[in-house]
């Protein structure tokens, strides 16, 4: 048998998404605490309490309206990923307490080393939940981590691991290509050869991209699922756009990539979120509303693959990152 980890907990470390209820983020006075200020107050905290921004903090809030009356399921489905991989490693023999922490709601990141620590953790493994490195991502959650930690100080329980990223890892890439598979089921050969496969991850600032990995590991996790699935061709496009920026982001978009599609005689698009582990509101929103309605305007299918979720290959894919600490 392999060496069992040199951790005693684990933390899973996400973005998070608005729930019922205050988070807490703004004191008393600043936020209203009344039923309906969360998407506000998430979007505002990741984009910044910033009134020059505030026709782009209604236009993202208008998503979650759209998708889920304010809210996300981002929370509740990234939980079914943290005790489906609990329950993996009780079964490969590890078990450990496995807390969430998210970077913009509750349980915030120190709540989730809190919550650890009461359970009498010195030695905890972090897991990101990001598929794909940049500073803005992989690299943004390990500095967010760590401050986290110093801010608890002596009331934080030892960060002395972090999995290694998996986003380009065989088993990730087997994930996504169940999804695919199971997406089209039943197709027969006419309608999968007329039809392009297209792979979406968000969408980073340019300047970010060129000084990191972010968009060869995403290519390459598209590569590896699309072989695995049977599909010859497939394209990578990236979704999520501010819609203010002045910096160019990552191209093409979804609705370039369906463009593309048409013009060489597709008839259909199968979209698969690579970049997202669970379909929150970027993945019902901006593929299932806005890239679905781009489709319908230019006479193509939009048939949709789900994310990972908490798939038994990507949590056995998980497991097998947390059993090699």
């Amino acid at each position: 048998m392999p060496p069992m980890p040199a951790i005693d907990g684990l933390l899973l470390l996400g973005f998070g998404g608005p729930t019922p209820g205050c988070c807490g983020r703004r004191p008393p006075g600043v936020c209203s605490q009344k039923p309906g200020c969360e998407a506000e107050c998430f979007v505002a905290g990741i984009l910044g309490d910033n009134p020059a921004r505030m026709h782009r903090i209604d236009e993202v809030v208008s998503h979650y309206v759209h998708t889920g009356g304010g809210f996300s399921p981002y929370n509740d489905l990234t939980q079914a990923q943290a005790t489906a991989l609990k329950a993996e490693l009780a079964r490969r023999g590890l078990d450990i307490p496995v807390e969430l922490g998210f970077r913009h709601w509750k349980p915030w990141t120190k709540d989730g080393l809190s919550a650890l620590a009461a359970k009498g953790c010195t030695k905890v493994g972090l897991l990101i939940l990001a598929p794909h490195q940049s500073s803005v991502s992989w690299d943004w959650y390990l500095k967010h981590a760590a401050e986290a930690a110093e801010a608890l100080g002596d009331a934080s329980p030892g960060l002395v691991a972090v999995v290694a990223p998996w986003g380009t890892t065989p088993g990730y890439a087997a994930a996504i290509a169940e999804e695919l598979t199971r997406a089209t089921t039943g197709w027969d050969a006419a309608r999968k050869a007329a039809c392009h496969l297209i792979f979406t991850a968000h969408a980073i600032p340019q300047p970010v991209e060129t000084t990191s990995p972010y968009r060869q590991q995403f290519a390459e996790t598209a590569r590896q699922a699309a072989a695995l699935a049977g599909w010859s061709r497939h394209a990578i496009a990236f979704q999520s756009q501010p819609t203010d920026s002045r910096v160019p982001w990552s191209s093409p978009t979804i609705e370039q990539a369906i463009d593309q599609a048409k013009a060489a005689g597709a008839t259909e698009v199968l979209v698969q979120p690579a970049g997202f582990l669970v379909d929150h509101t970027e993945v019902l929103f901006d593929l299932d509303h806005e890239a679905k309605d781009h489709c319908a305007q230019a006479g193509l299918g939009y048939t949709r693959a789900t994310s990972v979720h908490a798939s038994p290959t990507f949590i056995g894919m998980l497991a097998d990152g947390v059993m090699g600490l």
